[in-house]
């Protein structure tokens, strides 16, 4: 009889936890939204990884990939942008392909 009060107490423990902590107003909000969809997504598991994910606050490495991800972007446009003037510079000197196939 001890050890099932011990479990109850661990299991009320655990809840108050949860409960400070916000999981179970969190998870119930999500489970809310899901219930409330009109049209069911064919995974729920993915609901609510997806909107659990959205309410995470934003980490400073998630913060930090976005900025990367900003720069490596222009890089890439300059470096399409280099790419093209080279090309038009390199057409000048090369003679044209219909010159190349008749030699």
């Amino acid at each position: 009889m001890a050890h099932h009060k011990a479990a109850d107490s661990k299991r009320e423990q655990f809840r108050r936890y949860l409960e400070k902590s916000g999981v179970l107003d969190t998870l119930t909000k999500v489970l809310v939204a899901l219930y409330e969809e009109p049209e069911k997504p064919s995974s729920a598991l993915d609901f609510l990884k997806h909107h659990l994910g959205a309410s995470a606050p934003e980490s400073p490495e998630m913060e930090a990939l976005r900025m990367e991800l900003v720069e490596l972007k222009e890089k890439y446009e300059a470096v399409l942008e280099e790419n093209e003037k080279l090309k038009s510079k390199l057409a000048q000197y090369e003679p044209p392909e219909e010159e190349k196939r008749d030699e």
